[in-house]
């Protein structure tokens, strides 16, 4: 996103997940007034430098670094590099992230806080850096449910001081059920929440259990099936576009990523060379 001398900024929000707000800017000489937000405010640091007044003091977050405020937390905000500061930023409303807590049995003597302002954790950096392109992307809700879930899950574990969650079981019925779900609905798979509900679990422990059971996320799982389908339907001579539809990818480009991916070759390859055998 960054150009030299160039502000930019995109906002929106995840209707996958409850209406979660999401930015992606990148600030030279934007300065930001103290202010407080009713919600969280989880950032990551792209590039450049961040310098910021929070409980009192002045920190410095560096490219890499991530930013938690608590709800109601007073701070300011400004440039601390002269190219200034890109950064992805989540504003959760405290119910949507006290509801994921309390799915998983984490909520307890109250909503769960934050001690340090700036983080220098490089998995959890990088886990909601890919986490906010996931929410900006074409990717199913299925996926983008478990990944919020398996996020917040890691931040609050590392530095909210919670108690692990709930160890999977087994449930082979659920997840039975969940596959044969999802088997029947490869071109509009429904999303987590929709599956957990089906076979009577919370999303999160449906998730955690399903991937005990199977090795893969239902997302994934799910693209083995469409992948699968989709060289059946390239070896009966169906053209790559036609199968791209069928099977629920965005488009053919997506269809032909996936499939080389995992077969080495690109469906129209496939399907030529099982033509002429």
């Amino acid at each position: 996103m960054a150009q030299a001398g160039i502000e930019q900024t995109r906002f929106w929000q995840s209707p996958e997940l409850a209406g979660v707000e999401l930015l992606h800017a990148h600030f030279i000489e934007q300065r930001f007034s103290p202010h407080v937000h009713e919600g969280f405010v989880f950032t990551v640091i792209e590039q450049g430098a961040h310098r910021f007044q929070h409980r009192g003091s002045e920190h410095l977050a560096p490219a890499g670094s991530m930013i938690l405020i608590n709800p109601d937390e007073l701070h300011s905000c400004s440039k601390a590099h002269d190219q200034g500061w890109q950064y992805r930023a989540f504003y959760p409303e405290v119910g949507q992230v006290r509801e994921v807590l309390a799915e998983l049995e984490l909520e307890r003597g109250g909503l769960p806080s934050f001690a340090a302002s700036v983080l220098h954790d490089a998995l959890l950096g990088q886990t909601f850096a890919d986490l906010h392109r996931l929410l900006d992307s074409p990717a199913s809700a299925l996926q983008q449910q478990s990944a919020w879930r398996e996020a917040i899950l890691l931040l609050f574990q590392r530095h909210g001081r919670i108690p692990a969650g709930l160890t999977p079981g087994h449930e082979p019925q659920a997840v039975a059920r969940a596959k044969e779900l999802l088997a029947s609905q490869l071109a509009a798979p429904p999303s987590l929440e929709q599956l957990a509900q089906a076979v009577g679990l919370s999303p999160f422990h449906f998730a955690r259990v399903f991937r005990r059971a199977t090795g893969l996320p239902p997302h994934s799982w799910l693209m083995q099936r469409r992948l699968e389908q989709a060289r059946g339907l390239l070896r009966d001579g169906c053209a790559p576009l036609n199968v791209a539809m069928q099977l629920g990818f965005a488009d053919q480009s997506h269809l032909s990523r996936q499939f080389k991916q995992a077969y080495g070759v690109a469906p129209g390859q496939y399907r030529q060379a099982r033509a002429i055998r």
